[in-house]
């Protein structure tokens, strides 16, 4: 009990002082936690789209490729995105191994089936004859797309919402991928982890709250816009 409360205190101590390091970390953990979010939604809402909407041959084994990929370790993909970025690997030579872009390749990987599967269900789940009514009234197919886009929208943003959480919680990765270099790959998740195997709780704690603070500003905001009524 009394570490919690070192680390609450600590936490607002880190805060107002304004750390350099810790708002460094702070800062490096939003960008690329956000760049990874942005990129999982930019492939995963269209890509998920096409799964909905068009009807081919192979379409179910891709959707349960998808689905599998919604629960896929975090260390594995760690492990996959170092073995092609290792300096021996073959993207050895683009030198992005212990980079914060290395730790933005291995959480879209892992964000990015979340919003294709979400997307997925939540055009699942709308009437077909949706799209018969709106293609009959004229509709181009980008239009209907936007309209049903549109009629989804409180769905697709909770994958929005899961895909950023997917992410900004993520270590084992971020810990493969970026090594967790001070002043270049450390982020919140693996500077909680490394102030806990020093043992220094109270800064473990601390950063954990700043963590938690910073994850639920963001989907404070994102909730806002998913309830926004007219």
């Amino acid at each position: 009990m009394q570490n919690l409360i070192d680390g609450i205190v600590r936490a607002i101590q880190l805060l107002l002082q304004g750390d350099p390091e810790v708002v460094r970390i702070t800062l490096l953990s939003l960008e690329v936690s956000g760049i990874a979010t942005v990129i999982s939604i930019l492939i995963g809402l269209p890509l998920g789209t096409f799964l909905a909407l068009v009807q081919f041959r192979s379409r179910q084994f891709w959707i349960s490729l998808i689905n599998t990929g919604m629960a896929l370790p975090p260390v594995v993909v760690g492990l996959v995105v170092s073995i092609f970025l290792w300096r021996s690997g073959p993207l050895g030579s683009l030198n992005l191994i212990y980079t914060p872009a290395a730790i933005v390749i291995a959480q879209v990987l892992i964000s990015f089936p979340l919003a294709a599967g979400l997307t997925i269900s939540s055009l699942q789940q709308l009437d077909p004859r949706l799209r018969v009514q709106l293609l009959g009234l004229g509709a181009s197919k980008a239009q209907m797309i936007l309209s049903l886009w549109k009629e989804a929208r409180l769905a697709l943003v909770a994958a929005l919402i899961a895909a950023f959480g997917s992410v900004i919680s993520e270590v084992g990765a971020s810990m493969m991928v970026g090594g967790n270099l001070k002043g270049s790959t450390r982020v919140l998740t693996t500077a909680i982890v490394l102030e806990t195997s020093r043992g220094e709780f109270a800064s473990a704690i601390a950063l954990s709250i700043i963590l938690l603070g910073l994850a639920f500003l963001v989907n404070f905001a994102l909730t806002t816009l998913q309830q926004r009524r007219k």
